[in-house]
């Protein structure tokens, strides 16, 4: 018979645990029915967790490359059945209650996220910071960034199905792993359903693999990494915007609020706002086609349409406009310059045309380099 369900646990040292584990999961199979699987995705252990599992039947993959996404990829890659569940070996799930997991895979389902917070957290279950800190912030951060409705980005009980798994393309190898999996299925459209999970206190005695601030920075910033949007783009356009309009005033004259008094120098730094948020648009775009180009993210209607949009010829002419446009205000100053007979400026007017001048030369040298090397990225198109 075709196996239908694969329930993977990754291990690492789970000797006290591991047994009570594989057994829930196979009574679960038996009293439902379902001609299912264990797999132990072994990361090293030195405890006798091997021969634990084979004792009961489980079917051990030892995978050497460390880590919790790597353990887990391994034993997902190993499993034979048409679904997977995955879940950790530590007794804080109940392998008993798989059912709302496979039905919600059977009504087609890509991928089925438990929620703690609805189903509950018992007591000592779950590290304060985690449960009111960590959690909740990363899994904000998830659903603002990937327009993702999941409650819960880090429950570790989870299904998908097989065919799903490789649509994701996961290729992390930490903690990091967990949110990568809901970010790479939000991305690719996958079908996603939530079902409350019961989470309670693992039945170890040693402290868990996971460790609070390292895995937690290690979720972060996969979640900021692959989100180009928010890394790149949105801060660059707000600094930019903010920089055209506060130049554009200052440009036209002093600027009072009360009794400050903003002049040239100001200026200067509401110029750099406009080219510091520059290089930020021009850093995501770069991005957006490394990422793309290298499988990292999928492409879009909207990417094919940035290389439509933009090309080497169009940056190349608006380059060169903004080069020589600052080279005649270049060229004004000087003039007005000469009439001090290049002595000491006083006059602000002065650095009113040079300071946009230098601001234009410096943006059309980096469109044109951008354009260039943009074009190199997109090649492969």
């Amino acid at each position: 018979m075709n196996v239908e369900l694969s329930v993977v646990m990754p291990c690492l040292n789970e000797a006290e645990t591991l047994a009570v584990c594989i057994e829930k999961a196979q009574g679960f199979f038996e009293r439902e029915n379902i001609n299912g699987e264990v797999i132990i995705a072994d990361n090293g252990s030195t405890d006798g967790s091997q021969q634990i599992a084979k004792n009961l039947n489980a079917t051990v993959v030892n995978v050497p490359q460390k880590g919790y996404g790597s353990a887990l990829r391994g034993g997902i890659e190993a499993a034979n059945g048409k679904y997977v569940i995955m879940g950790d070996a530590d007794d804080s799930y109940d392998f008993n209650n798989l059912m709302p997991y496979v039905s919600k895979l059977r009504e087609g389902n890509d991928l089925v996220m438990g929620n703690r917070f609805k189903g509950g957290i018992k007591k000592g279950a779950m590290p304060f910071l985690h449960k009111y800190l960590g959690n909740p912030v990363l899994s904000f951060i998830g659903r603002l960034f990937f327009k993702s409705k999941i409650g819960d980005f880090h429950c570790g009980l989870r299904g998908f199905s097989k065919e799903a798994y490789y649509k994701m393309e996961l290729k992390t190898t930490g903690m990091e792993f967990a949110s990568e999996m809901i970010v790479k299925a939000s991305l690719k459209n996958l079908k996603i359903a939530e079902v409350p999970t019961v989470l309670s206190p693992d039945g170890r005695t040693r402290p868990p693999h996971l460790n609070t601030w390292r895995d937690g920075w290690r979720h972060l910033r996969f979640l900021v990494l692959y989100s180009p949007n928010w890394l790149f783009l949105i801060p660059g356009l707000l600094l930019m915007v903010f920089g055209v309009i506060t130049s554009a005033f200052l440009i036209a004259g002093p600027v009072s609020i009360g009794t400050v008094n903003f002049d040239v120098h100001t200026l200067l730094f509401t110029s750099g706002f406009v080219l510091i948020g520059f290089q930020f648009i021009l850093f995501y775009g770069l991005t957006k086609v490394f990422t793309v180009e290298n499988d990292l993210l999928p492409k879009s209607n909207k990417y094919d349409r940035l290389f439509k949009f933009i090309n080497l010829e169009k940056g190349l002419i608006l380059g060169l406009i903004l080069v020589i446009v600052g080279i005649v205000l270049s060229i004004s100053a000087y003039w007005d310059w000469q009439e001090t007979s290049f002595g000491d400026i006083n006059n602000t007017a002065v650095f009113r045309t040079v300071i946009p001048a230098v601001t234009l030369m410096l943006l059309g040298i980096q469109i044109i380099l951008f354009s260039l090397f943009f074009s190199i990225l997109g090649l492969k198109k």
